[in-house]
């Protein structure tokens, strides 16, 4: 059996040479079968290593696929600084589409424009699809057999969430008249590959080579629709080319779901 001391700097090496979240599985994959560590030894290490932290600028954060190491969000504004690359903006379509995939999961694209009155453009799905945020979970089983979409792993670990359960409830959002749309979420993960990414103290997130992104959080965009009784169209039609939808393009009401 390894030393407790030991196996906490096993465990503290292999999480900050990694370059994703390591689970529970991969952790115990780093032992031999004659100096295996129990659970309950390894779920102490990794409380004494994230209580470690504690007054530091790094975290011990578990995320939905696991454990990472990550720089704190009150002072990733400095760490921040380090990338220089220009900015890349996500639009407020964008980010309205993100959010009603993920509160209402599983969703058709037909139901996510009849929600925001304005057809979605291929090119936000696929924007989405190449970030890994969003996934095809299924076909709905009615003519045609529009795609069901869903949140993967890669948006729960951007957003620094378990499980969807820690989604904020939209009626808690809404009435919340001061809510600033920012996220103090995802902070830089140490030895973070360049798609990892951090949110910044002015809710921009920014990957590990600089890139930001002007992102709100799903909670807030998705109030913001939930909210609005007529989207504004100006804004949707400038950058994503998103179109009016007549009565003849509306798609069927969604089916209320809550992941």
């Amino acid at each position: 059996m390894i030393e407790f001391e030991q196996l906490k700097r096993i465990l503290e090496a292999a999480l900050l040479a990694s370059s994703a979240p390591l689970s529970l599985p991969q952790l115990f994959t780093l032992f031999g079968e004659d100096e295996q560590p129990s659970h309950d030894d390894l779920a102490r290490a990794l409380d004494e290593l994230a209580r470690d932290c504690e007054g530091r600028g790094i975290e011990l954060k578990e995320v939905a696929s696991g454990f990472r190491y990550q720089v704190r969000a009150e002072v990733n504004l400095w760490v921040s600084r380090l990338w220089t690359e220009r900015q890349t903006r996500y639009s407020r379509a964008q980010l309205e589409t993100l959010a009603l995939i993920a509160y209402r999961q599983p969703i058709t694209r037909g139901e996510i424009e009849n929600i925001r009155g304005v057809a979605v453009s291929s090119n936000i799905i696929k924007t989405l699809e190449e970030r890994e945020w969003i996934r095809t979970v299924g076909h709905r089983d009615v003519p045609g057999k529009p795609e069901l979409f869903g949140t993967t792993r890669a948006f729960l670990d951007y957003f620094n969430l378990k499980s969807l359960d820690e989604l904020p409830p939209l009626a808690e959002i809404r009435d919340l008249s001061d809510f600033e749309p920012q996220l103090g979420l995802a902070p830089v993960a140490i030895g973070a590959t360049a798609d990892d990414a951090s949110i910044d103290g002015d809710g921009a997130a920014t990957s590990a080579h600089g890139t930001q992104y002007d992102v709100e959080s799903p909670a807030a965009a998705a109030a913001d629709t939930a909210g609005t009784d007529a989207p504004d169209e100006a804004h949707d039609l400038a950058d994503e080319g998103d179109t009016t939808m007549t009565s003849a393009d509306a798609a069927p009401a969604p089916t209320e779901h809550i992941p």
